[in-house]
């Protein structure tokens, strides 16, 4: 479901290709001696301000799957990580070996000292509000901290000539693969939010910089409309219902 953001900028840009429509129909009445407000150049903000509304649809997907795919990669290295310590401890390992193994499993846990957890963070969901900088940014480090512990696990079994599973999950080889996979989703997930981010300031830019973005360059074309054809013609009662709003939450 479209968020209200999304909604608002598709119908300023709607309303845009109606103003255009109206002020072409106008013939040679309308004729501002102001550049961006000939109809060519209407046009072209009009071509514009799609392909970045496009631009931002096709790239919130590619963060939403990739986001999807990384809640998936990392689904069960919890569980997973309870198992290679187990497989450890019954593997005659040392017990000094053990309870290192078993204090990376913690973090990965997310336990703090007292034994208690803490709750992860997540990442955002798709109908939400979009989600800021800082909350990538935090959720990206609880994302790194995991693959970091996850990474000093495998390391450490490795290292470690007792570790010796049958279960191929559990094989030195499986987890190295698991780890690469968790990094790529990862590396993919920031990625993708870069392109988005990107692509939202473009949108931003094109829709409503205030001094030539689509919605001041409405805003102005009314006026002009205003002062050729009179604050009473049905030209301008054409015109003036259209709605264009600066977006708060973009």
């Amino acid at each position: 479901m479209p968020s209200t953001s999304e909604t608002g900028h598709a119908k300023n840009v709607a309303n845009f290709e109606d103003l255009i429509s109206f002020c072409n129909g106008y013939g040679a009445t309308y004729n501002p001696s102001k550049d961006a407000l000939t109809i060519a150049k209407l046009t072209d903000l009009q071509t514009n301000a799609k392909a970045s509304l496009q631009q931002a649809k096709i790239t919130k997907t590619s963060f939403d799957n990739a986001t999807n795919a990384r809640q998936l990669a990392f689904k069960d290295l919890k569980p997973l990580a309870t198992k290679i310590v187990n497989a450890l401890a019954v593997s005659g390992a040392t017990a000094l070996a053990v309870a290192d193994a078993k204090t990376i499993n913690r973090k990965i846990q997310g336990a703090k000292a007292n034994g208690s957890t803490k709750t992860p963070a997540t990442p955002a969901d798709p109908n939400a509000p979009a989600p800021t900088d800082k909350t990538i940014s935090t959720s990206q480090q609880s994302y790194d901290s995991l693959i970091d512990h996850f990474t000093k696990l495998i390391e450490s079994v490795s290292q470690d000539a007792n570790y010796k599973p049958n279960e191929t999950e559990l094989k030195v080889a499986t987890l190295q693969t698991k780890l690469d996979s968790l990094k790529t989703s990862n590396t993919d997930l920031v990625n993708t939010y870069t392109n988005w981010s990107n692509a939202r300031i473009n949108r931003n830019t094109t829709l409503y910089n205030p001094l030539t973005g689509l919605v001041q360059t409405a805003l102005d074309t009314k006026k002009y409309v205003k002062s050729v054809f009179g604050a009473t013609s049905p030209q301008f009662k054409q015109v003036s219902g259209l709605e264009f709003s600066n977006i708060k939450d973009r």
